[in-house]
């Protein structure tokens, strides 16, 4: 089994590249839903959670409290802060799910993450992925999707890597500026690449 992180920006067409190859036979996760997956369910990262950003972080229900989360972290320049305490955990279960894969016996496994290169990049990938597209298009696809103001993609923006920088740790590059048909050719064609069909 080959195991590809895919990333990108946000509006690059990351998610819709690892849905492609999804409905080709990939196992696909996505970091989002684990994070999202952990913070409700492990109890060790919901004590550091609350511990640094107060009782607040969950509801009576045990629910995370989103809102205050969200403030706490992006609103007070504490984004790094929550990372160093998500990450790990994160980490942890997406090797997890690498092996769970493997047992059962799928080609490739996928890992769709937008913080994937930030510390280097991750042993237990076999190939890095980068979906990228122009700055306008990007804005004007999450500013439609999200219906949200460009400024608001903008400030989204502005808290994720640069991509740029991180070319020399990638070993394939998809541009999306095209259409959705053409990023469905070139997503085809590099799975079969990648998993050793013609």
């Amino acid at each position: 089994m080959i195991t590809v992180g895919i990333t990108g920006g946000i509006g690059s067409g990351k998610s819709t590249v690892a849905s492609i190859w999804d409905s080709l036979g990939a196992k696909v996760v996505y970091a989002d839903d684990l994070a999202k997956h952990l913070m409700q369910t492990d109890p060790d990262l919901k004590n550091k959670l609350s511990e640094t950003f107060g009782m607040e972080t969950y509801n009576s229900d045990g629910s995370l409290n989103k809102p205050h989360l969200i403030k706490e972290a992006f609103h007070k320049n504490r984004v790094e802060e929550l990372n160093s305490i998500v990450h790990p955990a994160i980490r942890i279960e997406a090797i997890s799910c690498i092996k769970r894969a493997k047992k059962k016996g799928y080609k490739l496994f996928a890992y769709e993450a937008a913080i994937l290169l930030n510390e280097g990049r991750p042993e237990y990938l076999d190939v890095v992925l980068l979906v990228s597209s122009k700055r306008e298009t990007r804005l004007e696809r999450v500013s439609e999707r999200d219906s949200v103001d460009i400024s608001d993609v903008e400030a989204r923006m502005v808290k994720q890597p640069d991509f740029s920088s991180l070319e020399h740790l990638v070993d394939y590059t998809i541009e999306n500026d095209g259409t959705l048909e053409e990023l469905k050719v070139k997503s085809v064609n590099l799975y079969h690449e990648l998993i050793g069909n013609p």
